[in-house]
């Protein structure tokens, strides 16, 4: 069984109260939940929230919500909390699925969590697609992946990696898509690390997992997933609908 999770908080420097903005008539977190849904592996979806707002709206449209504590430094501790809430087993699979993306591809989450089935070790895999927009390779905002030969991530960073010392390089460029999924067990153990190092330079969470060894699967999919940052970023995503 696979359990998603969206992280869902109110506050935001750059967009208040984003999971409630409409996009093509339905609240963004109500599309995030029913993207989720789609997806064939996902037993149950699951939004975790400290803003009443926002429970209050997930329950109205028929969806399911959980209180999580205002003290979760990130997403990934209020999915955390949220399955200890839910007294999941150790070995569950669990889905963190970013609130912001209401468009994603449902198979996406079938892709993501697919590697689990083949090796038994693993504890954590992401999704990364190829850029085609060469203005996301430089930009901060697009997150970027390096990986090895074996498809576990070498580096995330908001920089242009790998950089292209001779400009004439054929390197090819991936965008982290910030989708993440957990054994449970691995889950706990990622919560109680202190941030790192990269974590805090370059302010992202997946950097704490290689900062302490660990490894993340990363799956490349041909399916982008836009983001809402802005309320102007609004109307391309609701032109995507169409």
């Amino acid at each position: 069984m696979t359990i998603a999770i969206i992280p869902s908080r109110y506050g935001s420097s750059r967009f208040e109260g984003k999971p409630l903005a409409l996009v093509a008539d339905k609240s963004m977190i109500q599309r995030v939940y029913e993207q989720a849904q789609k997806a064939q592996a996902v037993s149950k979806t699951i939004v975790a929230t400290d803003d009443k707002k926002i429970f209050n709206a997930v329950e109205a449209f028929g969806g399911h919500a959980v209180m999580t504590s205002t003290a979760c430094r990130s997403g990934t501790d209020r999915v955390a909390e949220t399955a200890n809430t839910l007294a999941l087993d150790p070995n569950e699979i669990i889905v963190n699925i970013q609130g912001d993306q209401p468009v994603f591809n449902p198979l996406t989450i079938d892709e993501m969590i697919a590697p689990f089935s083949d090796d038994p070790d693993l504890v954590m895999s992401t999704l990364a697609f190829k850029i085609k927009d060469k203005r996301e390779i430089t930009d901060p905002k697009d997150v970027k992946v390096t990986f090895d030969h074996n498809g576990f991530a070498l580096y995330f960073s908001r920089a242009q990696i790998p950089y292209p010392r001779d400009k004439d390089t054929k390197a090819d460029f991936y965008k982290h898509l910030g989708f993440y999924a957990y054994k449970k067990s691995f889950l706990d153990k990622l919560v109680t690390l202190p941030t790192g190092t990269c974590e805090h330079v370059e302010k992202l969470e997946q950097l704490r997992v290689l900062e302490f060894g660990y490894k993340i699967k990363v799956v490349i999919t041909e399916h982008d997933s836009p983001e809402i940052d802005l309320p102007e970023d609004i109307k391309r995503i609701e032109a995507m609908l169409l």
